[in-house]
């Protein structure tokens, strides 16, 4: 199946592809590779997920918001390159959580994103290397940002 299909096959929906709200590019291809900023959990209608994982949040809830996230970049592809299909596969994923002090489970949040790319692009393409770290604070108080690295066909 295609990434398309598998994404289909999941019956989720993608959100508004986010504008930028500072001076960057949402997304830039340098040759057959495809950077995406960082991206938030914004919802269905354009609002995004607030607050922080060990105080609003419980690690599920952080997971879920890190899927949204990962929905949310799969909406930036599809807007700005016509499908998920000109993806090749997942080089790089770096995941930002939001949370308090005491919290250590930053890979399971953004497994959240991770588990979504590998049932689109499959677990060989789907899956790259990546890095998942606590922070003090994120922009608007959102729990989780993850940018990556993406090669295209």
């Amino acid at each position: 199946m295609t990434p398309t299909e598998n994404f289909n096959a999941l019956g989720l929906s993608l959100p508004p592809a986010p504008a930028p709200l500072g001076v960057y590019k949402p997304y830039l291809i340098d040759g057959k590779y495809l950077y995406l900023s960082g991206h938030g959990p914004v919802q269905d209608d354009k609002s995004l997920i607030i607050g922080r994982i060990g105080e609003s949040f419980d690690i599920e809830q952080g997971k879920l918001a890190a899927r949204q996230v990962g929905l949310t970049m799969l909406s930036t592809i599809v807007t700005n390159l016509g499908s998920l299909d000109k993806v090749k596969r997942v080089i790089k994923v770096l995941g930002m959580v939001n949370c308090t002090p005491d919290f250590g489970r930053h890979p399971y949040i953004i497994n959240g994103a991770s588990e979504l790319f590998a049932k689109v692009w499959g677990e060989e393409n789907g899956i790259g290397v990546r890095s998942a770290v606590g922070m003090g604070s994120l922009p608007d108080n959102i729990p989780v940002e993850i940018e990556a690295l993406f090669e295209l066909h």
